[in-house]
């Protein structure tokens, strides 16, 4: 009963996958909603929800309707299908057409033109713009993580409770029919910063709006469940792993984060009550400074994007956000780049980590993902810093990731089956080598392709030889 119970689970989760994966076939925009163990996202029919997310911060305000078309279209090729951005990153606020987003930077008035018309400029306004990218974003199976105000602007003295409070009721009931909008609350700030305007945000969205879900967007090196973890309008838990490296700390854990090992944000959250989910929404970006603001200081490459996204998503978060420095800002001609950003938008949409961001999420969801949890119970030497060893499974099938392509050693017959098929799945590439079939009992040590190196990164796959799973990263 028990190998019939899987197996049904599996080719029931196989075929719902292959209806919502792009590239594939018949995906559909639809109500998002926590699974059944409260440590996922779902579809309304039941289907698991992998987030594959990017900063495109200032997408509202600074890209024109044809640019956001071009980047929308770039992020859908590659199986992104979250955008993260700010509805108010600042005051006095415009877009790219010069309209205003409030009357004299009043965000108790919003500004809005009548009988709006999107190829009409004069009745075309700020609002109307966000409407349009929010559309276009669902024409192509893509959420908006939608950051109701940035943390900069809701601190602000004259943004007092009463008008984030009359915006928030606004902004709300504008945008809540559309189907594809998670909101965001806070806005890279600590949760004990405003705490009153974070609180009233959370508990107005809410109660106008029961189809969409909340979370809370932190400052670096921290988590919303810090201060929010119990609150009702927190559906899911982010944290923002940040930008330093292990040496750039100001001793280890004096921040209240734990640098580089995004991982440990995804257990400490897990281990409060009630469960909830959890990703790192904002983790080191592709091609800006370690440490974020010394320029001088080596540059973030795709490599570590790629172990950030597979440490935090091997010990149990339900996705992963990916960023780009150039593009979280989106720098154009003529703008002053911050954060020491070489190369244009436009440029840095096809930089490398973004083409390989789509592999972990075809690799997650060609098996059973709602039914995954973190073990390291599996691992002999799990190891330290790059070093680490995660392990994600199911009961027929476990995945094990190694950033230095070390050699290491599991515990056997943890999940089920006599014997096993393994296979060598690229990070890189998406491509799995089949690397033949191993008695299930035991330890054996695995030894990664390659010489050890930091970016010579690996998936160690292991399926129950009987349980029917395509090869790794295959969703069919």
């Amino acid at each position: 009963m028990k190998k019939y119970t899987f197996r049904s689970r599996l080719f029931l989760s196989l075929l719902l996958t292959a209806t919502l994966v792009p590239g594939l076939q018949g995906q559909q925009i639809s109500r998002l909603s926590v699974s059944s163990n409260h440590r996922f996202l779902q579809y309304e029919d039941g289907h698991p929800f992998f987030w594959l997310g990017d900063t495109g911060w200032y997408l509202f305000n600074r890209l024109t309707r044809e640019d956001a078309i071009q980047y929308l279209d770039n992020r859908a090729a590659k199986e992104f299908n979250v955008i993260q951005c700010m509805c108010v990153p600042y005051l006095p606020l415009t877009n790219a057409y010069g309209n205003s987003a409030f009357i004299n930077s009043n965000i108790a008035q919003p500004l809005e033109t009548p009988g709006s018309d999107f190829k009409d400029s004069i009745q075309y306004d700020y609002w109307d713009h966000v409407s349009y990218i929010i559309d276009e974003a669902a024409k192509r199976n893509i959420y908006i993580g939608l950051v109701t105000i940035w943390g900069t602007v809701a601190k602000q003295p004259e943004n007092t409770l009463e008008k984030v409070d009359t915006y928030i009721h606004w902004l709300v009931n504008r945008f809540k029919d559309k189907p594809n909008i998670i909101w965001i609350n806070g806005g890279d700030l600590k949760g004990n910063i405003v705490p009153e305007k974070w609180q009233r945000i959370g508990a107005v969205i809410k109660e106008n709006d029961k189809n969409h879900l909340v979370t809370y967007h932190p400052f670096g090196r921290t988590q919303s469940c810090t201060w929010f973890h119990n609150e009702s309008w927190l559906d899911f838990n982010m944290f923002q792993s940040g930008h330093r490296r292990y040496d750039q700390e100001k001793g280890d854990g004096a921040d209240g984060g734990y640098s580089e090992d995004n991982w440990r944000y995804v257990l400490e959250a897990y281990a409060k009550e009630p469960s909830k989910p959890v990703l790192d929404g904002e983790p080191s970006y592709e091609n800006i400074p370690q440490g974020l603001h010394d320029t001088t200081q080596p540059y973030w490459q795709a490599a570590d994007c790629r172990r950030y996204a597979y440490w935090s998503v091997f010990a149990g978060s339900f996705g992963h956000t990916y960023g780009d420095n150039s593009v979280m800002q989106m720098l154009k001609p003529g703008m002053k780049p911050a954060y020491g950003a070489r190369n244009f938008w436009y440029q840095a949409i096809d930089d490398t980590a973004s083409f390989q961001m789509k592999y972990l999420k075809r690799l997650i969801l060609s098996r059973l993902f709602l039914d995954r949890v973190y073990d390291s119970t599996v691992v002999v030497d799990q190891g330290t810093r790059y070093d680490f060893i995660p392990v994600t499974r199911d009961e027929a099938s476990l995945c094990a990731y190694t950033y230095t392509g070390r050699n290491f050693t599991l515990r056997l017959g943890i999940i089920v089956g006599d014997t096993l098929n393994f296979y060598w799945y690229n990070p890189r590439t998406g491509e799995s080598t089949f690397g033949g079939t191993i008695i299930n009992k035991g330890e054996k040590e695995f030894n990664p392709p390659g010489e050890k190196s930091d970016g010579n990164d690996w998936v160690l796959v292991l399926d129950y030889s009987g349980s029917g799973y395509p090869a790794p990263g295959v969703v069919k």
